[in-house]
């Protein structure tokens, strides 16, 4: 029981930061420049890599036995538009032999294309595919590179900061025509302009009716 104790003991799972932080040094000594900053939030280590070096260091983390982050989870985008680099991409990696999560961003613009890491793993196809279609980051080397979730003839890219909340166009079946039809956006009631006041602290003006109150 006591050698059972020491083996679980030995090979359980090291989730401090000191562990992280081991680990964040291990990566930036071999990937070096690659690596423009890491950091540890929510219990991961979070690495900012070069958008040309994304495929070396993908392959490297995949790879090396001290890392091994061979389970792709996703790819997600995040949209920052008073950045000149306004979008980031981040990955997702899991290393089922050490029990442990890791987080790489690259920065890009609306032109520069990021280099596709299909060939690293396979399973990004469709998350690069998605990342395109909801934010418009465009992906090199990516053998199909077209919209995945928006309907056919789609404008824009409904994740950026600045889509319209409303969309550029509304769907609906027309029965006289017995097709479906696209119509610009157009809102069914008048805009309203709400204050959230609190109901119980009461209002600041003058609602019709209150004047009675005063008589």
């Amino acid at each position: 029981m006591t050698n059972g104790i020491s083996i679980l003991a030995h090979t359980a799972p090291d989730f401090s930061a000191a562990a992280l932080e081991r680990l964040g040094e291990h990566v930036a000594g071999a990937l070096g420049p690659a690596i423009v900053s890491r950091s540890i939030a929510f219990g991961e280590l979070t690495l900012v890599v070069q958008a040309s070096d994304i495929v070396y260091a993908l392959t490297y983390l995949r790879d090396d036995p001290a890392c091994a982050f061979r389970c792709f989870i996703d790819i997600c985008g995040a949209d920052y538009p008073a950045r000149a680099l306004r979008f980031d991409v981040v990955y997702h990696l899991l290393s089922l032999r050490h029990n442990t999560r890791i987080r790489v961003k690259v920065q890009t613009d609306e032109q520069t294309p990021v280099p596709s890491v299909i060939e690293v793993f396979p399973a990004a196809n469709w998350f690069e595919r998605e990342t395109y279609d909801l934010y418009g980051i465009l992906f090199s080397g990516h053998p199909d590179l077209r919209r995945l979730l928006t309907d056919y003839g789609f404008e824009g890219h409904p994740l950026r900061k600045d889509f319209p909340l409303t969309g550029f166009v509304e769907v609906r079946y027309d029965q006289d025509e017995a097709r479906v039809v696209y119509e610009p956006v157009k809102l069914t009631q008048e805009f309203r302009n709400f204050d959230f006041l609190s109901p119980w602290e009461g209002t600041e003006y003058v609602l019709p009716g209150d004047e009675k109150t005063s008589q």
